[in-house]
């Protein structure tokens, strides 16, 4: 069940997933759902940017972080004053972590994109260990102009 608490300068979201294509999908509606909340609509560059940040890496924690029995957990804190969006993908994986950079992706392959797209969009990210199990994968996004 998805939880939330509101504060004029600090809002934050955060709900469980079924590690699935179809989890993955619900948790991107969600966080637009919740930004249009905040006050950002669909159509603005936030929420288009937070939706494709969301997407990957709720598609990474998917293809590569799941563990059979395991949710995800996509967490959203919006500080207005800094004008960012933090976005956190947490799964129970601990072996598979990301690089610490985007790798460099061969034109024609078919995976290996998805966090060179977070590198672009973000303004910063990375990977932390979660505990007791697993690693969570958080980027900030700015949502300056909304």
């Amino acid at each position: 069940m998805p939880t939330g608490t509101t504060t004029p300068e600090l809002r934050s979201f955060t709900a469980q997933f079924v590690s699935s294509p179809r989890g993955a999908r619900l948790a991107r509606r969600l966080a637009v759902r919740r930004m249009k909340d905040w006050g950002y609509p669909p159509a603005s560059d936030a929420s288009f940017t937070l939706a494709l940040v969301v997407g990957e890496l709720a598609a990474n924690a998917v293809q590569h972080g799941r563990v059979p029995g395991r949710d995800f957990t996509l967490r959203l804190t919006l500080d207005a004053a800094a004008g960012l969006v933090c976005i956190e993908v947490a799964d129970a994986a601990s072996t598979k972590r990301p690089p610490a950079a985007p790798p460099s992706s061969c034109p024609e392959g078919e995976s290996g994109r998805g966090l060179l797209l977070v590198d672009a969009l973000a303004v910063r990210w990375g990977v932390v260990p979660r505990r007791p199990v697993g690693k969570t994968v958080w980027a900030e996004v700015s949502v300056d102009g909304g």
